[in-house]
């Protein structure tokens, strides 16, 4: 068995080290995140990445809010403390309120209705491997069978990136890290 050691250490990779291969996806999301820049040590996965992530951050059904509590519940259910701080820092510049932000940790019955319901969806993906068909309709009716659809996309998405974020213990942008030292994410 490999010793710990052995394990690579995958660093977020430089401006002057980034890949030939990525130079398309140079000045993009790819170079603005450190959790690309680790995931760019395969470029062929972070190519095949990028439409998937345009479509899920930028044109989801659900809408930007009502991704950022999906995104917020997968990160907590990930345990990612990177995920968590920077959707917590983008549902702030969504104008979400603090309080709003902090009951995404909690339980469902102190959530808005419309929240817990995504949070429930997205509880009921890590705790059962599916959405229950009762829980499908509430979701559908908020925001269409599209938005269902979008759902379970965005929590296996964001489940992956928790998955490298945790192996590779990648640290915060210095950006939002700096704006959550100025004003500290809720707890």
């Amino acid at each position: 068995m490999p010793d710990a050691a052995d394990a690579p250490h995958l660093p977020p990779i430089s401006d002057a080290c980034w890949p030939e291969e990525l130079a398309p996806l140079r000045g993009s999301f790819a170079t603005d995140l450190n959790v690309y820049r680790v995931m760019a040590h395969h470029p062929a996965l972070l190519t095949a990445w990028a439409p998937l992530r345009d479509h899920l951050v930028r044109h989801s059904t659900l809408g930007p809010e009502r991704a950022e509590i999906v995104v917020l519940r997968t990160g907590y259910r990930m345990r990612s403390n990177y995920e968590w701080a920077q959707h917590v820092h983008r549902a702030r510049e969504l104008g979400m309120t603090d309080a709003r932000i902090a009951s995404v940790r909690g339980p469902l019955d102190a959530m808005a209705p419309d929240d817990a319901t995504l949070a429930g969806a997205v509880d009921a993906l890590f705790d059962a491997r599916a959405v229950p068909r009762p829980l499908q309709a509430e979701v559908v009716k908020l925001a269409g069978a599209e938005g269902l659809i979008d759902l379970i996309a965005t929590v296996g998405f964001y489940v992956t990136l928790g998955g490298l974020l945790n192996s590779f213990d990648v640290p915060l942008d210095d950006d939002v890290a700096a704006a959550l030292d100025r004003d500290p994410p809720p707890s």
